[in-house]
């Protein structure tokens, strides 16, 4: 009888050790979902942000070329 409830417990502990590790990974890896999505979201933001420099660059660079021609003519 003694050894039945022993083996009870040592069930019932390995049960609420496996059902709370399971879970706490589940919720890191949900976290480690946001954090990647935040990550790409930010690096789409950054990328975006350089071509819309380059751009600017560009037509900086043209106006530049325009006065400069402008300058030559006079």
């Amino acid at each position: 009888m003694k050894n039945a409830l022993k083996f009870g417990f040592l069930g019932l502990a390995l049960t609420v050790a496996f059902a709370s590790c399971n879970n706490s990974e589940k919720k890191s890896e949900g976290a480690a979902d946001s954090a990647s999505a935040l990550v790409d979201s930010a690096a789409n933001t950054l990328d975006s942000a350089a071509n819309h420099v380059d751009s600017a660059a560009v037509k900086v660079d043209s106006a530049a070329a325009k006065v400069d021609s402008a300058a030559t003519k006079k």
